[in-house]
């Protein structure tokens, strides 16, 4: 026993260099980012966008591979099942990750099954209110639910999407009671707001400021913890008198668990150099995105953080998946 043990034991100190120089070696091959939703929406252009710069900074190529379904939990899936060898990752977001156990039973658990590596961006959550309704702040949207229980219907992009729980802690926050209409996406959505079916949206910043600018619907507020640079004269939802309101969607890179650490040191330090360059800051700006980044450990805490939050929202309003 004591031969057997001591050549397991060898055999042990003769691989530990050889999986050392693999990780070193890493990248010796291409990379897949899974994108989990559909080609041409924003996971998909932050995906690609990182893909480049990761491309650049490791030296070989970063293949994008659509598997769209279910909400982004099949493509999440697959990473959270796939081989940790550094080759496969996940551009995940909110919707698979802090919100995925009220849309149905998932096949993975968002935060022991997945290794996270880095917040690449996050999109803003707006107020948009139809351009006739008779209110010009969030403090007077508020009064006037408040006076009219009820009375006004908010639109979202489906039951369980960021746009709905936004506006159901919206409504916890301020005591208010207003009618929900969830739509199947964001176009028809948005085209019931701009007919005047629907009285306000909570939406991502990106198309918000669109109707904002040509004049068809009106921005009260975002919900960030401090104003943008694009939209200086709009306040946040705290400065229009909702304290504590901070909504967002986001995406990062993920990676199947037990992932070796310097790998995914490697690629969080790609990361870290991907939202600090001024030519990704610029095509983040057009795209009314923020740059994110951080590490590891503290891309963890933020999951963890939103995973709560949200299901405490889904929790306290009684919402039930479709």
């Amino acid at each position: 026993m004591k031969h057997v043990a001591g050549l397991v034991l060898s055999l042990g100190i003769a691989l530990a260099p050889s999986m050392l120089r693999a990780q070193d070696a890493w990248p010796a091959r291409s990379i897949t980012f899974v994108v989990p939703y559909g080609a041409g929406g924003y996971t998909d252009l932050v995906g690609r966008l990182t893909a480049r710069y990761v491309e650049k900074a490791l030296g070989k190529p970063v293949v994008i591979d659509i598997r769209a379904g279910a909400g982004g939990i099949v493509g999440t899936q697959v990473v959270a099942t796939s081989v940790p060898d550094g080759y496969t990752f996940c551009v995940c977001s909110i919707g698979a990750i802090s919100i995925a156990s009220f849309a149905q039973k998932i096949p993975y658990d968002p935060v022991q099954d997945l290794a996270p590596v880095g917040i690449v961006s996050s999109i803003v959550q707006a107020v948009i209110v139809r351009k006739d309704l008779p209110v010009k702040s969030m403090a007077e949207l508020v009064s006037y639910a408040k006076a009219n229980p009820g009375k006004l219907n908010y639109g979202s992009q489906g039951i369980g999407t960021t746009s709905h729980l936004t506006t159901e802690l919206f409504m916890s926050l301020t005591g208010t009671k207003m009618v929900h209409v969830p739509y199947k996406g964001t176009a028809p959505a948005l085209n019931d707001l701009i007919a005047g079916q629907v009285d306000f949206i909570f939406m991502e910043l990106s198309s918000a400021v669109r109707l904002h600018q040509g004049g068809n619907a009106r921005i009260l507020a975002v919900a960030t913890d401090k104003r943008l640079d694009s939209l200086r004269d709009i306040p946040t939802m705290n400065e229009a008198g909702v304290p504590n309101f901070v909504s967002d969607t986001w995406n990062a890179l993920s990676a199947p668990p037990k992932t070796p650490a310097p790998i995914i040191n490697k690629l969080n330090q790609a990361v870290n150099e991907i939202v600090a360059a001024p030519e990704t800051k610029k095509q983040f700006e057009e795209l009314s995105l923020l740059p994110a980044g951080g590490s590891p450990a503290e891309m963890a805490k933020f999951v963890k953080d939103e995973t709560r939050r949200w299901t405490e929202v889904i929790r306290r309003a009684g919402i039930q998946p479709e």
